[in-house]
């Protein structure tokens, strides 16, 4: 069974609500529908319930009467977001709260927030500034986190299962943001996979091979990460070989290493590399690609390709509940 296969099976037995802030999407109907069908997870639709209803209707959608609507415009949780937004940010005042919580991003963070449901999704229309920027005001940062970033779930043809991160959003992270990265996503990697993550910082040097300020960065924030977050085995800095390739990582690492050779979670140095890495392993290697999925959230809010397809926006959100 592949492994997106038994994350959906996993994911039936959790029971969770996911709001989709952009409703009105088509895709996000086709989704929603095949989410509520195969009993994945229930549906909350943002949006003008007359133009969903027609919508769905037009697309052939046969169980969209059975999903929840809400219009943050005419919602009964308007009042209380409305205070709530007014706690989290001081310096709001209710009529401009007001504005802002009538827009789906932000209604849908705040039912994140509040738990009236487990997760949102958006991304089909909006930019991933703009959902992060969503998340950040509404569900906020996890504790000790200040840096949102990203992952990819990477499926190799003989079942192998890597982490990517950040191959999506920080272009040029320094040291401080780098090691929350790294931090963040082996958190994830520990509660989608169920195993411990063996966390590699990558580079183009491994060990001390090379001298550069680009490798002192990965350098530091080797060295930030292991002191913040003691349970894991974080190593580097490394070639991507010396990290995944134990007779590689025997010739060229000298010293003991936990990770070197058996790593599991891949820490790009910035977004050239990390976004150059992950689509040559895609494309190359023939590997499937699940991502980018948001993290660093304080609860699980997670962004989609404006290009994405029906079957992506499935995955997301089998993903990010897991995240819960």
């Amino acid at each position: 069974m592949k492994k997106i296969e038994e994350f959906i099976e996993k994911v039936k037995s959790l029971n969770k609500k996911v709001v989709f802030p952009e409703g009105e999407d088509e895709r996000i109907l086709m989704a929603s529908s095949e989410i509520l069908r195969e009993k994945i997870a229930s549906p909350i639709l943002l949006g003008k319930k007359d133009k969903i209803l027609n919508i769905g209707e037009k697309i052939g959608i046969d169980n969209i009467g059975d999903m929840e609507i809400i219009d943050p415009e005419n919602s009964e949780y308007l009042g209380e977001f409305i205070e709530k937004y007014c706690e989290k940010r001081k310096n709001v005042n209710k009529n401009v709260a007001e504005k802002l919580v009538k827009k789906p991003l932000i209604f849908g963070g705040l039912m994140v927030d509040t738990g009236k449901c487990d997760v949102m999704v958006g991304g089909a229309i909006n930019t991933t500034a703009n959902v992060i920027q969503a998340a950040a005001l509404t569900v906020g940062f996890s504790e000790g986190i200040k840096t949102p970033s990203s992952f990819f779930i990477m499926v190799l043809p003989n079942g192998k299962i890597y982490f990517f991160a950040d191959c999506a959003v920080n272009i040029c992270p320094d040291e401080n943001q780098l090691a929350e990265i790294g931090i963040t996503t082996g958190m994830n990697y520990k509660k989608l996979m169920n195993e411990n993550p063996k966390i590699a910082f990558l580079s183009f040097s491994t060990k001390g091979s090379a001298s550069h300020p680009m490798v002192e960065k990965v350098q530091k924030a080797v060295k930030i990460a292991k002191e913040k977050y003691k349970e894991f085995d974080i190593d580097g800095e490394f070639q991507v070989d010396s990290a995944i390739n134990e007779e590689v990582a025997r010739r060229k690492v000298k010293e003991y290493s936990s990770v070197a050779g058996k790593a599991n979670v891949l820490i790009f140095p910035d977004l050239n590399a990390g976004n150059i890495g992950y689509k040559i392993t895609q494309y190359l290697a023939n590997a499937e690609a699940y991502g980018p999925i948001l993290q660093g959230f304080a609860k699980p809010v997670s962004d989609l390709s404006r290009g994405a397809k029906v079957r992506d926006i499935v995955i997301t959100t089998v993903i990010t509940c897991l995240m819960t």
